[in-house]
């Protein structure tokens, strides 16, 4: 249950890392449209299967395709997003609807049994949320330091190029400028 969390936190730390444009292309969203279209598609399939239960089991098949088809959709959005916050809020939708599917799972039970489950739910749901919120700011501050190393590091390279005068200052100035892409 957590591989897909796994998946999209390093998708999200790749992503960002690599410090990717927004996909704004056109193949991009076309991608993201079949993504959401086959989901789509897939939980109109589930739900047809679901039509032939009955009972609780039914509301469990129900859940467990809207639960399917969230997590497609949602994967889509962030890759085509392709930011953070995206990613985030991705893992924070799965994260409630696989607590929907897991309260239908819930409801079947009785007594203690469906209280333990009901506890189970949400603590995950809680572990889920937290570890998205963490995740996201883990990358944020891996990010700022990134910049501000590169930012530390370019000021070692201009006062190295106070040490020139002329033209060789002007050629290091600018060679510092084309290594740290200012």
């Amino acid at each position: 249950m957590r591989t897909p969390h796994m998946i999209l936190l390093l998708a999200a730390a790749l992503l960002w890392a690599a410090g990717h444009a927004r996909a704004a292309t056109p193949e991009a969203k076309l991608a993201y449209q079949q993504a959401r279209d086959a989901a789509g598609a897939a939980y109109k399939n589930a739900r047809a299967r679901c039509d032939a239960i009955t009972g609780n089991p039914k509301d469990m098949c129900v859940a467990e395709a809207k639960a399917q088809r969230v997590q497609a959709e949602e994967s889509a959005r962030a890759r085509y997003e392709d930011t953070l916050k995206a990613f985030t809020r991705a893992r924070m939708r799965i994260a409630s609807a696989n607590y929907q599917r897991d309260q239908a799972r819930c409801a079947g039970m009785t007594g203690n049994d469906k209280d333990v489950c009901k506890a189970q739910a949400k603590a995950t749901l809680v572990a889920a949320e937290a570890d998205a919120r963490a995740d996201q700011k883990t990358i944020e501050a891996r990010n700022d330091a990134r910049a501000d190393k590169l930012s530390a590091a370019y000021r070692v390279e201009m006062e190295k190029c106070d040490a020139f005068a002329g033209a060789a200052k002007d050629q290091c100035v600018s060679a510092a400028r084309t290594a740290f892409n200012r």
